[in-house]
């Protein structure tokens, strides 16, 4: 007699058929390399930010502020923004789950470039939606935007814009965005995805501020975690017109900024910290620009980064590189099949990387 199956809880076919997030390979437990696999900010905490953790974590048992209503304040300051057009969350990969979570019904299409990034298909997927990925420009790492506005149907609830693009670097241009943002219908939504805005330079960017008054199907998506160095307390936030704002807000994580995250934000947006964090933004802004040049000296050719990275579109060699990268120190992201991302790091590391990279030539 055969015994009869153990009964299993199903998951739903949509998690079931999730692609892994692949987070950036991380230095093992006591030993040596450059981590430039995660597009971090090197350089730790200021020593006022450090001193507002340590206060805030003798509160700990307290729950935080839901709402983290301080903190909304102030980054609807540094926008120039009404605080009710302001929502937070854990991170701006968490925030846009909450953007999808209160838009997308299912089924509804969600277009996106691809290769971007790589939380926008789980994310889609979670929602309920619907992916239709739209290829990047052939060579360059920029968006196609043309055929994007083309990919837009009836039943496409959101369009993702990642600018500038993770994986390759390349901004969009304010022209460009206005034209695409003119052919896609109001009642679809366009979330501008600005998590490296601080390391743009790039004159002919767009304004956010200037899309989110031009076009209230806009909504802005941005995070500490970058230029601010807040990468492991995780504080993203959208920008939206009210309505909007009040429904992505309604659906977020209860008490999902934590306290300990909320007041070293506001540390770093202290006037004199903020100054000194974007000295650092520019200095690594200085370091992309010297590794683009030395990397296009050895022969690279490299899509335009306005990032914190650059990308090599290895193809087929990517693994292989990505291999050899490690076994030489440096640990940097690759995509099979698609190319390497390099985070610029501190000069050292950079300088590391360089002694790799010219390896592959």
């Amino acid at each position: 007699m055969e015994t009869p199956a153990t009964p299993v809880v199903p998951l739903r076919a949509a998690v079931s058929a999730l692609p892994a997030y692949v987070p950036g390979a991380r230095v093992a437990p006591g030993g040596r390399a450059w981590k430039l696999s995660s597009n971090e900010n090197p350089y730790p905490p200021l020593p006022s930010v450090i001193a507002a953790i340590a206060a805030a974590a003798e509160e700990t048992n307290r729950y935080p502020d839901m709402y983290a209503s301080e903190l909304v304040k102030a980054l609807a300051g540094e926008v120039g923004v009404p605080p009710e057009q302001v929502v937070v969350g854990n991170g701006s990969v968490a925030v846009l789950a909450h953007v999808l979570q209160a838009v997308v019904e299912h089924g509804d299409e969600v277009v996106f470039p691809w290769r971007s990034f790589e939380a926008y298909p789980i994310a889609v997927a979670v929602s309920g939606g619907t992916a239709v990925t739209v290829p990047l420009e052939h060579g360059t790492g920029r968006l196609d935007l043309p055929a994007m506005a083309a990919a837009v149907t009836p039943r496409t609830r959101v369009v993702l814009v990642c600018t500038p693009n993770n994986p390759t670097g390349p901004v969009v241009q304010a022209d460009e965005l206005d034209t695409f943002l003119a052919a896609v219908p109001g009642d679809v939504l366009v979330v501008v995805d600005e998590a490296y805005l601080e390391f743009v330079r790039d004159p002919k960017a767009p304004s956010g501020v200037d899309l989110l008054a031009a076009h209230p199907n806009v909504v802005l998506l941005r995070t500490l975690s970058k230029a601010y160095g807040l990468a492991g307390l995780r504080v993203g936030y959208a920008v939206a017109e009210p309505r909007l704002a009040a429904g992505i807000r309604a659906v977020s994580t209860p008490f999902g900024v934590s306290h300990v995250a909320q007041r070293a934000a506001l540390a770093s947006l202290e006037p004199g910290a903020k100054a000194e964090l974007l000295e650092r933004v520019d200095a690594l802004v200085e370091e992309r620009s010297r590794v683009t040049a030395a990397l296009r000296g050895q022969g690279w050719e490299l899509p335009e980064s306005q990032a914190n990275f650059v990308w090599f579109g290895l193809g087929q060699a990517t693994m292989e590189c990505a291999a050899q990268a490690t076994a030489a120190g440096v640990l940097v992201r690759p995509f099979a099949g698609d190319g390497l991302r390099v985070s610029i790091g501190e000069p050292a590391a950079n300088d590391a990387f360089l002694a790799v990279a010219a390896s592959w030539r």
